[in-house]
Parts: structure tokens; sequence; C-alpha cells
């Protein structure tokens, strides 16, 4: 069994083949801080994998984590965090993070970090001591709000999902400060840094995918999925009802029907599902949705495997719908009266996604404006597409070469 230096060592070493670490100053803090102090129930190879570690869950769902090492690498960068920040952390889950951001800032700095939870803040605590790290601030408190005792802050950062850019947080940045987000834009986990440029007004610097626990309390998702009759399969909207949606009901002739295949313009991956096509789609065409289902035969064999469950992009109408398929490659089935112009639409914004290059979240601009703290937002640029996210956020989402 490596040593716990070692096995930080080849963590570190991975993550810079990679790509993950470019920074010298995140590299130094990965270099540092040792991730088994703040998971002393792990062996060190276990503690230094670049996987996430449930550390709570509620129910059998997972509620708090230690985010996956190259996830974690990805954000530090995004985030450009600098020695004398003062940072601002939601979600401490086991404090690595915010022992990171701690090195990183140094003593000229400050970092606070908020949960909900007592026991993860007890437990945050006791394992910044033992890293040497308790200078670091962990509080008790609703990140919703973000935490204005310590405000304002260079940069916040959220380790937890949420479905809008929540007012406080920005009341909360300091002037050309970053806010870093798990953010939810139509039905895709995106990790978005924004800038702050003005009063109410951010911009993105950095798009990339994830996937994060929800956050919860007061800015918790009420969640959007339909449950299906046929057994444990789920439908997951690209945006809300009233927002042009269509009734995800109209997927249960999937459940019932054979379908009729055509080919598709495109081969994809699990990965496309939500960003690349699955993003391009759903940000074209409300009536996008994502299908879950258990494993099984009939239709769950043709659909795409992702953690133990089977997954399908497609497109519901009034009267139809229309799967991507995994099996077999490349194909569309389409159901129902109205399946054949589901089809056609999806086939089409395929089309699309192929013709602009395949793509991806890293390529995204997105634009936000929180109206309450702006007092005339404008409009936005021609052909843009505006979302108001979950928490009255007008965001402007633009497809381009991002800058990184």
């Amino acid at each position: 069994m490596p040593t716990p230096e070692d096995a930080r060592a080849g963590l570190v070493a991975d993550l810079v083949r990679d790509g993950r670490l470019r920074s010298p100053r995140i590299r130094a803090a990965m270099e540092s801080v040792p991730r088994h102090l703040f998971l002393p129930g792990l062996a060190p190879d276990a503690a230094y994998a670049d996987e996430a570690v449930p550390i709570k869950s509620d129910g059998g769902v997972t509620v708090s984590s230690v985010s996956q090492p190259s996830m974690v690498a990805i954000m530090l960068e995004q985030l450009d965090v600098a020695p004398g920040h003062r940072v601002l952390e939601i979600g401490a889950g086991a404090g690595w993070n915010a022992g990171l951001l701690a090195h990183v800032v140094g003593t000229a700095g400050a970092v606070t970090t908020v949960d909900i939870d007592d026991d993860l803040v007890a437990g945050t605590r006791a394992h910044l001591a033992a890293a040497g790290l308790d200078r670091v601030e962990a509080v008790t408190a609703d990140g919703a709000g973000g935490y204005p005792p310590s405000a304002p802050y260079d940069r916040i950062e959220l380790t937890v999902g949420s479905t809008g850019v929540r007012p406080e947080w920005v009341a909360q940045l300091a002037p050309e400060g970053r806010l870093l987000l798990p953010l939810t834009v139509r039905g895709s986990q995106l990790s978005v840094a924004f800038a702050h440029t003005g009063p109410g007004r951010l911009v993105s610097t950095s798009v990339r995918s994830c996937a994060f626990v929800r956050l919860r309390g007061a800015g918790a998702d009420p969640g959007a999925d339909a449950e299906l009759s046929g057994g444990g399969w789920t439908v997951q909207p690209s945006c809300r009802s009233g927002d042009g949606a269509a009734d995800p009901r109209v997927l249960e002739r999937v459940l019932d029907e054979p379908g009729k295949d055509r080919p598709a313009p495109v081969r994809c991956t699990v990965s496309d599902l939500w960003d690349g096509l699955g993003l391009w789609c759903a940000l074209a065409d409300t009536a996008v949705v994502r299908l879950l289902g258990p494993p099984g035969d009939g239709l769950a064999s043709a659909l795409f495997g992702v953690a133990g469950a089977r997954v399908a992009l497609g497109l519901a109408s009034a009267d139809g719908c229309a799967l991507l398929l995994a099996d077999p490659r490349a194909t569309v089935r389409s159901f129902g009266p109205g399946g054949e112009a589901a089809a056609d639409r999806l086939v089409a914004l395929a089309d699309g996604w192929l013709r602009a290059g395949r793509p991806h979240a890293a390529d995204l601009r997105i634009d936000a404006v929180v109206p309450e703290l702006v007092p005339a937002p404008g409009a936005g640029p021609p052909g843009d597409a505006e979302i108001v996210d979950g928490a009255g956020t007008r965001l402007r989402v633009a497809w381009g070469i991002g800058p990184g």
C-alpha cells in the first residue's frame, strides 16, 4: 500500500499530465493539503483516487460528498483564486476544498466555508485543524443567503449545484470579483465562472460540464422531473412547464409501442446527452427531454447506459415523441402520430450541431443579469437565447469559442 505522500504525489502527477492542473499555486495547494486527513476512514490509495467520495446521505440519496480531485482542480483553475483574496465557499463537505483555498490565499487572505448541516461543519473544523488550516472560518448557515458577516468577497465558490444565480451571492461579491457555481441550464449542470462586471451583471469567463449534489435549504431545486407509469421511468424536461415544455406524459408511448426507426446524422456518447449534442438541442428547443429508466430488455437495451441506468435524448410534441438510440447506433426512433415530426426536429438539431463543429459546454458564453440589482437591465444582443433561471436571474446564452 502506498504512503499518503506517495499517493498524493501520484494524484498530482496524473492531474498535471491530463491538463487539469495548470496554475503553479493550485498545484502547490494540491501537493501540500493532505486529502486523506479529510477522509480519515479511507486508506491512502482510496483517499487519493480520482473519485468523489459520498460522506452523507438522506433517504438513500447522497447530499454531501468530497468532490472528485480532477473536478476540484478544474474549478479552482476556473475560480482564479490568488493570495490575499477573501473567499466564500458554499458547501463545506469535509473541508478539503476549503483547505486548498486557504493554502492559495495564504495568511493575507481569508476563507469562510458554510454548510447547512451542523455535523458536516463540525467535521470540517476537525479536519482543517488536523491539517493545520484552522484559520478557515467554518459556519453552519444556509448557503442560499451567502454569508453577509464576512462580505464582500473577491471569490465565491459553490460546491453544490444550483438552479439559479441567487441575488444574495451577487450582492456579496466585490467589484471585479468572481462567482463560480455548478448551474443547471436546460437540464445540464455546468460549472460556470462569472466575472462581476457591474452592479447585478456577470459575464462568464469559463464554462465546463460537471455533476454535483444539489443545494438544499432555501435554494433547493423543487424538481421538474416527471415519473411515468412504466415502472421506474422518469422524464427530465429541459425546461419547466409553462416555459414551452411539452407534456412529458406523451413519452408513455415509448413504453408501449414498437416505434419506427430512421438513420440519425450523428453517433453519440453518453457524455453527449447532457454536454455536446444534448446541451445544443436543449438550448435550441424547449421540447427536448431526457428519458431515464432501469436496465432491462426491450427499449431499455437500446438506450445509453450510465451509472446503472438507461438514458436517451429525446424530443416530445403534443402527440408524439422521438428518441436518439445507442443501439442501433446513429438511430432515431419515433412514436405516436406526431412522432415523425418530432424525429424531423431532432434530426435537424443534430445536423445543426454537426455543422457547428460539435460544440460543447466550453464553447458557451453566458451573461447574467440580476433584475433586482439592476434598475434597467435592458435587452440582450440579437440572436441570444434568454433563460430565466430558478432564482429569477436572466441568462443570455450564446455559442462561440470560449476563452478557456
